[in-house]
């Protein structure tokens, strides 16, 4: 019974969580103080590591066609940034990339730096949409991308201090191809039966 509810409602509930994603973006945006709060907690590499995990319930609703569990998914992955406290030592190394992220983000925003940035809801959308379809390479595909871009950029804008994220890139990327060819191998089977 909840499930069918959930389902007819399934649209509605996923312009909910896009309002919220919107709001939180907005709210990270503008409210200097809960923005470096929020950093404060970022600095925690418990919340680095768990980001990249978001990829497998993100493609598992892709895959289910559920606009509501993609859509809070993403809520999820934003707010996952202050989940855990602000850790009681950090590396410089993390120290400075968190400031030059702190500082790209607040800069001035011109259109190159538009024009990356709509390389994430790109990216998130083409992974969404691989799922969508079932195609399991075109979404492994993706993934790399996704990391290989993350990587790039933490590099391009962020020198020495980019390399920061590649440990818990590469492993959220690991992680995640194994996980999702299981699941939608298994998935795939349970169809076919």
């Amino acid at each position: 019974m909840r499930l069918t509810i959930l389902k007819k409602y399934d649209k509605q509930l996923g312009f909910v969580f896009l309002l919220l994603i919107v709001l939180f973006i907005f709210l990270a945006m503008t409210n200097k103080s809960f923005f470096n709060w929020a950093y404060e907690r970022h600095q925690n590499l418990l919340s680095w590591y768990i980001r990249p995990l978001f990829i497998i319930p993100f493609c598992y609703f892709a895959y289910k066609k559920s606009w509501a569990g993609i859509m809070g998914t993403m809520f999820m992955v934003l707010t996952s940034m202050f989940w855990f406290p602000k850790p009681a030592e950090v590396s410089d190394q993390v120290v400075e990339f968190l400031e030059m992220e702190k500082e790209y983000l607040t800069g001035e925003w011109t259109l190159p730096k538009v024009l990356i940035a709509l390389l994430i809801p790109a990216s998130l959308s083409a992974l969404a949409t691989a799922f969508w379809k079932r195609n399991l390479w075109i979404g492994v595909a993706v993934m790399v991308f996704i990391a290989l871009a993350k990587m790039s950029w933490s590099v391009a804008f962020g020198g020495e201090s980019g390399k920061a994220v590649f440990v818990p890139a590469i492993v959220g990327l690991l992680i995640c191809i194994l996980l999702i060819y299981i699941g939608f191998r298994r998935m795939e089977k349970r169809k076919n039966n």
